[in-house]
This record gives C-alpha cells, structure tokens and sequence, in this order.
C-alpha cells in the first residue's frame, strides 16, 4: 500500500514541477528542461529531481544553479497545488542523458546508412 502512494505522488510532483519549470520567468533556466528522473524517500522528505537540457550539459548545469536558487519558491507552489502536508525538499541533479541518448541514436543511424549502402 505504501509503495502505491510513493508511486502515486512522485508521478504527481514529476508532472507538478515540469509545469512550474516551464512557468518559470528566470533567464538563467532552459526553456527546453525536462525532468528526466524523480526519486522520492519513503517517508517523502526529500526529492532528488534529475533534470536535462537540450541545449546541453552545460546550459543544464547553468539551470541548475539557478533552480536552487527557486527551491523556496517551487516548494510553496507543490504545496499548494498538491495540497501535500508534507512537501519534500528538493534537490536538483544534471544529468547528461538525453546528449547521451542523442549520440546513441546518431551512432545507430550511421550504421543503418552503412548497411544500406552495403546492400546495394
């Protein structure tokens, strides 16, 4: 029962934040930032919100400092639009995998363009 509701509000603050990234007005945070990852303690007093940017790495970890700076403000917002009693407090992680997955796919494509041309 208990794994249920973990399941069930990490899901809710995933899609929660990615709505408040994107309403965010500060400069410094990608536009095209996405949640990547969410890990949640079991008795929801901590998030770890691994996020990625298109852009980058490096435009990640730029957002990143900056959505430390937010933390206060994006806990409130959570709060209220959960109605959680108990907002976990945030850390946010870059992650590098959606560049690594874009590199992985180019190299999968360069080999079908090899075969392709081997059968001919």
């Amino acid at each position: 029962m208990a794994g249920y509701k973990i399941g069930r509000v990490t899901s809710d603050i995933k899609v929660t934040l990615s709505e408040l990234l994107r309403e965010l007005k500060d400069p410094r945070v990608s536009k095209l930032l996405s949640i990547v990852k969410l890990d949640l303690s079991r008795d929801l007093s901590y998030a770890a919100v691994y996020v990625s940017a298109i852009e980058g790495y490096d435009a990640t970890v730029a957002s990143v400092k900056a959505l430390k700076g937010a933390t206060g403000f994006l806990r409130r917002e959570l709060g209220a639009r959960l109605k959680l009693r108990k907002v976990p407090e945030l850390r946010f992680i870059a992650d590098d995998s959606i560049n690594i997955s874009a590199n992985i796919s180019q190299i999968i494509g360069s080999f079908k363009e090899e075969n392709d041309d081997d059968e001919e």
